[in-house]
């Protein structure tokens, strides 16, 4: 049987592989774009012998390989480079943004979980009941809608008619509460329903069958055996939902004017600002990696049998 040793160095290795390959592939999209990257950062009316010149002081004719290379070691030492239309250092502008994205989704993710995980766990329990099919058919409604389209409508109804809440900005406290209501309620109905469906499996499990037998307080068995053991799973969804939260505030962020490295982002894909734009696509994916790195250790640590099955079984 594989060590958890073995098992960690093994993901680890195979995380930064991809984080490698991935870098490649953030690094060449300038060149997969229509035209020469030098007609993004000069202006029309320079002369073909001047964007000759810039294009040889930035190391644009080289091969793409020794460019890429360069890329990665400046990156290795916290260097993103430049922005062509803030004129500022990448690194710079990242710092200043990420703190708002933070915010947004650690508080985010917060009431997800705290909001998911007892309704699918009540869901468990009244299953085929009228609370059960209500909210499982509710939070597939609000899974269904757009995250632009429900955060318009909290703007609509709380900024604009009721006038109660701010639509945008981020001085204060109550400028978020509209962006973590829209991003967790278009993002908590996963959460839900994989609760729901594991602790319905785990109470099939015959140690549960066993502790009801014992006389066990119905409480105690739920939240000591049911929701202990289920709660395997939903971990690793856990991990796995941060990277897709990170991208859906990209859309939250645009709607309420928070500026975050979503907002970031979306108005540096706009004026083709490529520098901010392999930065922020790199470290979004550096995350995702990590987050699946840490569903897995934990999982195989949680339980051997999935170490078994990531690792590709006892040989």
């Amino acid at each position: 049987m594989i060590t958890i040793k073995d098992f960690i160095i093994k993901r680890l290795a195979l995380g930064v592989l991809l984080i490698f390959v991935v870098s490649f592939l953030t690094f060449c999209l300038m060149y997969m774009m229509p035209g020469d990257p030098i007609d993004i950062i000069v202006d029309r009316k320079v002369s073909p012998e001047r964007k000759a010149e810039l294009s040889h002081e930035l190391g644009y004719d080289r091969p793409l390989v020794t460019q890429y290379v360069d890329w990665t070691n400046k990156i290795l030492h916290g260097d993103f480079g430049n922005s062509v239309r803030y004129k500022s250092k990448v690194m710079d502008l990242m710092k200043a943004r990420i703190p708002y994205s933070l915010k947004l989704c650690v508080w985010s993710m917060i009431w997800e979980l705290v909001l998911a995980i007892p309704l699918g766990l009540l869901c468990a329990i009244k299953k085929d009941k009228f609370f059960d099919r209500f909210t499982v058919n509710f939070s597939l409604l609000l899974t269904a809608i757009p995250s632009f389209w429900l955060g318009a409508l909290f703007i609509i109804c709380f900024g604009v008619n009721l006038k109660i809440l701010p639509i945008s900005g981020y001085a204060t406290s109550a400028h978020f509460i509209l962006p973590i209501a829209t991003t967790v309620l278009g993002g908590m109905g996963a959460t839900l329903r994989v609760t729901r469906s594991e602790v319905l499996d785990v109470l099939n499990e015959k140690y549960v069958t066993t502790a009801f037998a014992k006389g066990l307080p119905k409480k105690t068995v739920m939240i000591k055996h049911v929701l202990r053991n289920a709660l395997i799973l939903i971990t690793t969804l856990v991990f796995m939902s941060i990277p897709w939260l990170i991208s859906g505030a990209v859309v939250i962020e645009k709607i309420f004017g928070l500026p975050g490295m979503g907002n970031l982002l979306l108005n540096s894909i706009i004026v083709q600002d490529m520098p901010v734009v392999q930065a922020v696509l790199l470290l979004i994916t550096i995350l995702t990696v990590i987050c699946n790195l840490l569903s897995d250790i934990i999982m195989g640590i949680l339980d051997p049998r999935i170490r078994l099955s990531l690792s590709g079984g006892d040989n």
